[in-house]
């Protein structure tokens, strides 16, 4: 039968199957020798070794649609970053990050400021104007209030959306705000997943809908750019691209260089420049990366 990962540790894989449950599965060797890891998301042939207790074996991943590193998921429709508004104060540049590794697996990404309550209206349009500006889908919300948290639910309906940020943001509290009317078969799955050696440092797919899964990440604090060149950071500045092939230069990497169309567009107000000046540290970064 088939079904899809909702989570992994400790080597074990839970197996979701629709109309059957959760079956506890432990991956074949094959996959070791392949140097193939399951991840959460995946979806997988199993076969049943105990029905009763809902045990099996893991004998084959299909094919992805994509794979991310971090978090570890694959088969995903789009992503939501999740930072405060304030307290803590959000840090562009880990946000900046994290939506380069999106941008490289080309995943759509929601980016959710919560905590919006703390702020003045005009803070806020600040920061929905900072990266709405740059081409990203972004919604302001307060989870304490519950406003704007049915706006998240109807983003998320019926696609598979993995759900990131880091700790201290409200991730947990906008999880459980989505999920108080779940009426899926979640029983199942609560029973099977709550054992001991489970953790909240492992990611985990929830249903809240028909085919509407919600993949809850552990909270990171850091996050690195993926191995690359640094000239090939501006390909993932999604602002950038209606200027490319407008300098003066081939190859321009809108830092230095003068008769640059970007930097025309930054003077013009066109570009953000607190998104232009995360360009420049992480193009410094890159740069000053060594290779061994």
């Amino acid at each position: 039968m088939t079904g899809k990962i909702i989570k992994g540790i400790a080597g074990f894989y839970y197996v979701y199957v629709v109309e059957s449950g959760i079956y506890e599965c432990k991956a074949k060797g094959i996959f070791r020798k392949d140097r193939q890891k399951p991840l959460v998301g995946d979806r997988v042939r199993i076969e049943v070794l105990d029905e009763k207790n809902r045990e099996g074996n893991l004998v084959e991943i299909f094919p992805r649609k994509n794979e991310l590193v971090r978090p570890a998921v694959a088969n995903v429709d789009q992503a939501m970053v999740i930072f405060a508004a304030d307290y803590p104060k959000p840090n562009f540049s880990l946000l900046d990050r994290f939506l380069i590794m999106m941008e490289r697996q080309h995943v759509p990404v929601i980016i959710c400021f919560n905590k919006t309550d703390l702020l003045r209206q005009e803070e806020i349009d600040g920061l929905y104007r900072h990266y709405e500006s740059a081409g990203y889908a972004v919604r302001t919300i307060s989870v304490r209030e519950n406003r704007g948290v049915e706006e998240i639910k109807e983003l998320l309906w019926g696609r598979i959306t993995v759900v990131a940020g880091p700790s201290g943001v409200g991730k947990s509290s906008l999880t459980n705000a989505i999920q108080q009317e779940i009426c899926m078969e979640t029983g199942a799955i609560s029973h099977k997943l709550n054992r001991g050696r489970h953790t909240t440092r492992h990611s985990q797919m929830i249903a809240i809908g028909p085919n509407t899964w919600f993949v809850d990440t552990p909270g990171f604090s850091s996050l690195f750019v993926p191995d690359m060149e640094k000239e090939e950071l501006r390909e993932y500045f999604p602002e950038f691209r209606s200027y490319e092939g407008q300098c003066r230069f081939q190859g321009c990497t809108h830092t230095h260089e003068p008769g640059c169309a970007v930097k025309n567009a930054l003077d013009e107000g066109m570009i953000g420049r607190q998104r232009y000046a995360g360009y420049l540290e992480l193009y410094e970064e890159l740069k000053g990366r060594r290779k061994y």
